[in-house]
């Protein structure tokens, strides 16, 4: 690795604190471990990382700094990643009892669910302000092959985030039982994981959060 072992443990130690500031990635895979059990928490988990690693291939490519020079583009993303975020919240409020207590997931469900936690992440133009405004701090010229360095610590972030995401499924996934055996937590949790998908959505149209 091209990264020096000083900035290499402040960049873990950055990032490990960044991960676990709860945000629409960490709710969306929470709410369907819960919907649907352990599996299809792992599987979203999957698809923020995905998502993430397309990030990493555009930061790694300059497509990140040229989103961001460009505020029509930005806003188009920012909105649409909203827009987004606020349309799954919909279908979770409007969705019956009955999809709450379904555990099973078929392999064409789980396929959804991995596109949506792709689309989850993929649609956050925060990810991309994140490599344009943190990695850049860890690369050293002196090292040679920035291009390179800017790839690695990508990649790293992205495992990094896929580990933390998947300890959210499976701590979501152990509580879906007690949840999916009660009609008012049932509920409870739809009201909850649907509004606050709607709000987060809101947020990230008119706010400046970076939570993940």
């Amino acid at each position: 690795m091209l990264i020096s072992p000083s900035s290499l443990l402040l960049f873990v130690t950055g990032a490990a604190i960044l991960l676990v500031i709860p945000g629409p990635a960490v709710l969306y895979i929470v709410s369907r471990s819960v919907a649907h059990g352990r599996p299809a928490g792992l599987v979203s988990a999957m698809g923020i990382a995905t998502g993430t690693l397309f990030h990493v291939a555009a930061a790694t490519l300059g497509l990140s700094a040229l989103l961001v020079s460009s505020a029509l583009a930005f806003q188009f993303v920012k909105y649409l990643g909203a827009a987004y975020l606020i349309y799954l919240g919909i279908r979770v409020l409007r969705s019956s009892d009955a999809y709450l207590i379904d555990e099973t997931v078929g392999t064409q469900n789980l396929r959804s669910i991995f596109g949506q936690g792709v689309l989850v992440n993929l649609l956050n133009p925060k990810t991309a302000l994140f490599f344009l405004a943190f990695l850049p701090q860890f690369i050293d010229p002196a090292r040679g092959h920035a291009t390179m360095q800017i790839f690695q610590l990508g990649v790293l972030f992205a495992l990094m985030g896929w580990l933390s995401d998947s300890v959210w499924a499976v701590l979501a996934g152990a509580i879906a039982g007690r949840i999916r055996g009660s009609v008012r937590l049932r509920r409870a949790q739809r009201n909850v994981s649907g509004g606050a998908l709607i709000a987060l959505g809101l947020a990230s149209a008119f706010s400046g959060a970076r939570g993940k």
